[in-house]
């Protein structure tokens, strides 16, 4: 599987680390504990399109943003982490 990085072009995914689901929503920090708990331990598995985060961490180190499908590992792109598509 090939990951356009922004900075350096096609990667292998060897270059890359996962860093998690980029579709999640960290909660207020004085948020009820049952919130906190939902977070950190309960995790969806998306079937079809999907954006994940992952680090360039054998480049430049940058965490991007990456559109897959997780059945066919498809990518659809990728961009800097935080920045709009």
């Amino acid at each position: 599987m090939l990951i356009p990085c922004p900075h350096c072009g096609l990667r292998d995914l060897a270059e890359f680390t996962y860093v998690g689901d980029a579709t999640r929503n960290r909660p207020i920090l004085d948020a009820p504990e049952g919130d906190w708990a939902d977070y950190l331990y309960l995790r969806t598995n998306p079937m079809g399109r999907h954006a994940e985060h992952w680090q360039h961490t054998a480049g430049c180190r940058s965490v991007l943003t990456v559109r897959r499908d997780t059945v066919t590992h498809e990518i659809f792109g990728a961009t800097m982490a935080g920045t709009q598509a």
